[in-house]
């Protein structure tokens, strides 16, 4: 597939995507960077950026995706939560995550893939949606993945942990080719975005989290 062809292709996602799925866009860019530089805001904007992707979704009868995208609002008010000041007690600072948080992590990981591996990669959902199921990917392996790691990855955000950008950048090096694969460059193209502020993400989050450290120590 030569280079004119995917400036095609771009260029006919751009034409047919709404002014409300721009919005979302951008607002998922947003969070990122808000949450690069330890933003509570992040919360917020990621859920309305979320909303209106499910709101599509639906649209579309896409209905398991628009179940799956329902996780990301969930932990999105969990972080904002968590990440609130509560009275009377300190508020929650970048740390790296406990082994037993890892155990958490790799949970995660296996039941979600598992999880997305027979939606997606079975005939289950045609089974129990009939018509109004999605189409069977035909990777269901390298869908289940990117889901997965995505899934861990905004847990440690909400927990506020230095991993979730590995996780997350783990996630979002397996769906540029993904996402390219299936002919949506668009998107492809706003996930490399995504990678590149989670790898500065992660050096921001270091800095921050050796300054506090550092005051802590000479407290």
């Amino acid at each position: 597939m030569n280079f004119h062809h995917w400036i095609e292709l771009f260029t006919q996602e751009m034409n047919e995507t709404t002014p409300w799925q721009w919005v979302a866009f951008f607002l998922g860019i947003g969070e990122v960077l808000l949450a690069k530089v330890n933003n509570i805001w992040l919360y917020p904007i990621g859920i309305a950026g979320t909303f209106i992707g499910i709101y599509y979704l639906l649209d579309v009868h896409l209905y398991a995706d628009s179940i799956l995208n329902g996780y990301y609002v969930v932990m999105s008010f969990y972080g904002w939560y968590y990440w609130v000041k509560k009275r009377h007690l300190p508020p929650v600072k970048i740390t790296w995550a406990t082994p037993k948080e890892w155990v958490t992590v790799v949970t995660i990981i296996v039941v979600s893939f598992a999880l997305f591996y027979i939606l997606i990669g079975t005939q289950l959902l045609h089974f129990l949606l009939g018509k109004y199921a999605p189409p069977q990917s035909n990777v269901p392996v390298w869908d289940s993945w990117v889901s997965a790691t995505a899934w861990a990855g905004m847990w440690l955000l909400a927990r506020r942990k230095m991993e979730n950008w590995i996780l997350l950048n783990l996630s979002n090096l397996f769906a540029i080719p993904l996402l390219f694969y299936k002919k949506l460059p668009l998107f492809g193209f706003e996930v490399f975005i995504l990678f590149v502020v989670a790898f500065f993400g992660f050096f921001q989050w270091l800095r921050i989290w050796k300054a506090e450290n550092k005051s802590m120590a000479i407290s």
